[in-house]
């Protein structure tokens, strides 16, 4: 018959091993979310990423248009609030408002896509505040000239695709340039805006 005595006792080490469980438990949720905030490379998901322009036109209305199928990669780590991004723009992908637009905009007068067929962006830092990304630093080449570009952004995380299978990171920036410091001069001596807003969609894949 068991007694009062062994029962308190047996309660005691029913106790300690239910902590030793949970101390385990706790163990191995932080070795697993350590592991997932480690540096991992991704992969540019063209599918999900684009970089689109807006420029006031004559103060009457809003030139916009877009490029599609970039491509490039994302290091990141969250742990250490570090991250490079390299990422090319193909100029071919211009889409605009009608195909005659569109071919105005590749032309001589502004992208000049047959001597600068692609764009890039390359990153030199990113800025957080406390665990929040809050800005992107990095240089945008554009028709053979280098500039210093701030990517601002909107919104940032990190999760697991259903789609692709694999964690991907990823969010919406935005940024204002001056195009003639690219050497895009056009129309500005007859009034036109030099300032370009900039509206850029990342997602990327882990490897």
């Amino acid at each position: 018959m068991k007694t009062w005595h062994n029962t308190k006792q047996y309660d005691s080490f029913t106790l300690q091993e239910n902590m030793m469980k949970a101390k385990l438990l706790t163990a191995l949720v932080a070795v697993a979310t350590a592991s997932s905030a480690m540096a991992a490379t991704y992969e540019i998901d063209p599918f999900h990423t684009n970089a689109r322009f807006a420029i006031d036109h004559f103060k009457t209305s809003t030139n916009v248009g877009g490029f599609y199928g970039l491509t490039g990669q994302v290091d990141f780590d969250q742990a250490k609030r570090k991250g490079k991004l390299d990422i090319e723009i193909p100029v071919k992908n211009l889409q605009a408002s009608s195909p005659q637009f569109t071919q105005h905009l590749l032309s001589a007068d502004l992208f000049n896509a047959e001597a600068y067929p692609t764009m890039r962006f390359e990153s030199t830092r990113f800025n957080f505040a406390k665990n929040k990304l809050k800005s992107v630093d990095g240089k945008l080449t554009l028709l053979g000239k280098t500039h210093p570009v701030r990517l601002i952004a909107n919104k940032f995380n990190c999760y697991d695709s259903p789609m692709l299978k694999t964690q991907v990171c990823g969010g919406d920036f935005t940024a204002t340039i001056d195009r003639t410091k690219w050497g895009m001069n056009y129309l500005v001596d007859v009034g036109m805006s030099k300032s370009v807003k900039l509206d850029i969609q990342i997602e990327a894949g882990k490897k």
